[in-house]
């Protein structure tokens, strides 16, 4: 299946991308344009240019699916020592504000959001389809969005910057509240869901494209986030209308074979091998198979052994899921690719089955085409049941969560207490998405943040506190803008 692929077709928006390694400092804030925007294919290549960063590794190529180590899910695992040390400080709650991992965070949303404001200041005036028109600007609201979420969420009040920057603008922006940037976050989505096109308007190299069922799941966790249950439920049953379904089998959703099923949402698009290093920005292939295959096992190319779940995650399983073997790797699963696991591959016996590419698809560890899932209709329907057990319609709420259940092998719930049937969803969310970069956003947000010291505590780590909700700001923002402010505690 031919999809989406985050090239760039214009040395104006290549120049932003180039030569930036993955520890390196940030990109240019600031472009010349009077050159661009002139004809459809311009516009076409600036939004697929805002696209991009979210292949990086700053983003989902690897520091987001490392938040489920912050969470408790799994350890780093990797070469030990002091490999991951960033990660595994953030985990440990030891965090300090030149953390690489808060630095990579911080800074991989901007280029992003930049793209995204140059789109939308330049191509509502071009002399293009109209059709073609409202497409790329929708895509560029649900892109700035989604940056955005990411950042508020990590970093509460962050500054916010909704046009392309010059020379003449104010450099060093101050934070912005919270409140304010979920209000621009509310209103991107509300436009990107006007803007934006059914999935099913997709075709060829365009599928994989933000689509109104995209903007609309996004805006209904949003407002879960916020605690705004009416809303959240409305926006689910929406895309549910809108005709997204579960896969059949819970491992299409990670098979690169089943790339933007009837499940998805949104992915983060990735086609293999280039000629770029597999270190550069401009890579395409996705890190995630390389980096959490067993170390020393030959499972995979690759196989460096990150992510490694801990006995206490492997424990939740119920008998009959059938997501256990899909995700875990453990003593006495099934083989994969004939290949029998050991439990000494890894410090906590465990790895991670979830994510893995075959040799038989690429033999090389920089080769690996495997979208990353950013938004699934699972993770709607149980949004959906966790807005109704919270609006106490826990009648309601069984529909959307034994549909999740029932695709996993297991039987119904039903006749629980709101109190229990709040456990039971929080518990199928872990389940249903995990290391997929969910669980350390819904233990941040449960009960504003006492799940989450609740949680710590009861697997030892005793040392966490409010402070680690959110991230430090990085020292070395702050010293290049003394504007900003560091988040208490820090």
């Amino acid at each position: 299946m031919k999809t989406l692929k985050y090239t760039l077709a214009c040395l104006m928006l290549i120049s932003l991308a180039a030569c930036e390694k993955f520890l390196d400092t940030a990109p240019l804030d600031s472009i010349n344009t009077s050159n661009f925007y002139k004809t459809k294919e311009d516009a076409i290549a600036a939004i697929n240019g805002a696209y991009q960063p979210l292949q990086w590794p700053k983003l989902y190529n690897m520091r987001i699916w490392t938040t489920d180590i912050w969470a408790g899910n799994s350890l780093v695992g990797a070469g030990g020592g002091t490999d991951g040390i960033e990660t595994q400080d953030i985990a440990n709650f030891v965090t300090s504000t030149d953390n690489a991992a808060a630095l990579d965070v911080w800074r991989g949303p901007a280029p992003g959001i930049l793209r995204c404001n140059l789109v939308l200041e330049n191509v509502p005036g071009m002399d293009i389809d109209q059709d073609l028109k409202n497409r790329i600007t929708g895509e560029a609201y649900f892109l700035r969005a989604n940056y955005y979420f990411i950042l508020v969420r990590l970093f509460g009040d962050v500054p916010l910057i909704t046009k392309a920057q010059t020379p003449d603008d104010d450099l060093r922006p101050r934070r912005t509240a919270a409140s304010v940037v979920y209000d621009t976050i509310i209103g991107d989505l509300k436009r990107a869901i006007e803007l934006l096109p059914q999935r099913e308007a997709y075709s060829g190299a365009d599928i994989g494209r933000a689509s109104k069922g995209a903007a609309t799941g996004m805006l209904a966790k949003v407002y879960l986030t916020l605690g705004r249950y009416d809303e959240t439920v409305n926006l689910c049953q929406r895309v549910t209308s809108l005709g997204y379904t579960l896969n059949e089998n819970y491992t299409d959703n990670f098979n690169p074979s089943r790339k933007n099923s009837p499940e998805s949402l949104f992915e983060v698009q990735y086609y293999g091998k280039t000629s770029y290093s597999f270190w550069d920005n401009e890579n395409q292939a996705s890190w995630v198979s390389t980096f959490t295959g067993p170390r020393n096992s030959d499972f995979v190319a690759g196989g460096w052994g990150w992510n490694q779940p801990t006995q206490e995650f492997v424990s939740l399983y119920e008998n009959g899921d059938n997501r256990k073997e899909a995700t875990i790797l453990y003593d006495g699963c099934p083989s994969f690719d004939e290949k029998e696991y050991k439990a000494s591959f890894s410090s906590t016996g465990y790895n991670l089955r979830k994510f893995l590419v075959s040799k038989s698809v690429t033999e090389d560890y920089d080769g690996s085409p495997a979208n990353w899932p950013v938004l699934r209709y699972a993770d709607v329907l149980l949004m959906e049941a966790e807005a109704l057990c919270e609006l106490n319609r826990t009648g309601e709420a069984y529909g959307p969560l034994n549909q999740v259940r029932n695709r996993a092998g297991l039987d119904n719930l039903s006749g629980l207490s709101q109190s229990a049937l709040r456990d039971a969803i929080r518990k199928e969310r872990r389940i249903e998405l995990a290391f997929e970069g969910s669980r350390w956003f819904d233990l941040i947000r449960y009960d504003n943040g006492q799940y989450a010291a609740a949680f710590f505590n009861s697997i030892g780590k005793t040392n966490f506190s409010s402070k680690f909700l959110l991230l430090p700001i990085p020292q070395k923002e702050i010293d290049a803008n003394p504007n900003l402010t560091q988040n208490s505690g820090y």
